[in-house]
């Protein structure tokens, strides 16, 4: 391991015990945000600091080793330290490349929250349906993690599934799993409304966006304006019984985020505030771009056929990531939530990627 990554592990390493010293003091312990604040970072230290620890005690046997194979004459002595010595050789291999991934820069969002969208696009209809499996299948995967689902906002499709859903999942470290299911998703099967049997290629967009606080978006009240209406579809007894859907317009960019779907005209508005949040949120990610083409652009594309992150193929069973060259035959099965093999490979490509950009670096 070079230098410069030691130096920063001792960094880290002295980071951890000087947090751990000030939450002792009484003055913290007094002040909640301060100390709210200390525990995240150093929960965020924990893991790399830990793995540091334990490649200094494997490299203090090394040595430990290398003396006794130096200074002792007792045969049975050596023998026993030349197999310790081997044994420990081999694993800080392993510590160090964890280390190396410990170091990897790392996503900001990656704790947060996420909010999807769910859009059918190509394909009319069926367009829709799928939309409404895709959000079958994120309610699946949900529950497998433990993870809290809470519908924000939605237009029912006459056919089944849902024009466009919007949706919270909670739980832990949710955007760095669910980050990846951004783009275009297409579907290859046989209608329910196609009498011939003819398969059909139809698309829904999904967009994943993290949760955003009001201290990281600055929202003024002035800049808002709120509409209530009464709800339509889904919704249960309030539905066309009162005005309880919210609608807010943040006027200085036009976004606008919906909700009809709360128990209350209080938590719809709670809950379009928290998806307008999120939306001028990436409204700003997108003038900080380089690119030409905007972050929603190439997370979801304009939802035409041919963009696609990922096909799922009904008569083949057969489910097909383009981004990793993945395909598995076990489509009845990613259906029913089992998403975790994807992922799995999205995450390593992305981690290939970081260590290939350090390198270039």
């Amino acid at each position: 391991m070079n230098k410069r990554t030691l130096e920063a592990l001792e960094v880290m390493e002295a980071r951890a015990n000087s947090i751990d010293e000030t939450i002792q003091k009484e003055e913290t312990l007094k002040d909640i945000k301060l100390l709210t604040e200390l525990n995240k970072e150093r929960s965020n230290l924990e893991e790399i600091v830990a793995k540091y620890q334990e490649f200094k005690k494997v490299n203090q046997d090394i040595e430990e080793s290398k003396e006794i194979l130096e200074t002792e004459k007792d045969d049975e002595m050596r023998s026993l330290a030349k197999l310790q010595l081997e044994e420990a050789q081999e694993a800080i291999i392993i510590i160090e490349e964890q280390l190396d991934l410990l170091l990897l820069p790392k996503d900001p969002n990656d704790d947060k929250n996420v909010i999807f969208e769910i859009r059918g696009a190509a394909g009319g209809d069926e367009a829709n349906i799928f939309a409404g499996d895709l959000f079958r299948l994120y309610t699946k995967y949900a529950e497998k993690n433990n993870w809290k689902i809470e519908v924000m906002d939605v237009n029912e499709s006459a056919a089944g599934g849902f024009s466009q859903i919007s949706f919270m999942l909670k739980g832990d470290k949710v955007y760095s799993k669910m980050k990846f299911e951004s783009g275009s998703h297409r579907v290859q099967r046989v209608p329910k409304t196609e009498s011939k049997g003819r398969i059909q290629t139809s698309t829904a967009t999904v967009a994943v966006l993290p949760e955003v606080s009001d201290v990281e978006v600055e929202i003024k009240n002035a800049d808002l304006r709120i509409d209530t209406y009464r709800a339509s579809g889904a919704g249960g007894q309030h539905i066309n019984t009162t005005d309880s859907a919210v609608r807010i317009t943040h006027i200085p960019t036009g976004i606008v985020a919906a909700s009809q779907d709360g128990r209350s005209q209080h938590d719809n508005k709670d809950k379009a505030m928290t998806l307008l949040r999120a939306r001028v949120y990436e409204a700003e990610l997108e003038k900080q771009q380089t690119e030409a083409a905007s972050l929603r652009k190439n997370a979801v594309g304009t939802g035409a056929r041919s963009e696609k992150i990922r096909t799922y193929n009904y008569a083949q069973n057969r489910v097909t990531d383009h981004r990793v060259n993945l395909t598995l035959n076990k489509l009845d099965q990613v259906m029913e939530g089992n998403l975790d093999e994807i992922i799995v490979e999205l995450v390593n490509d992305e981690q290939r990627q970081l260590i290939t950009q350090q390198i270039e670096e």
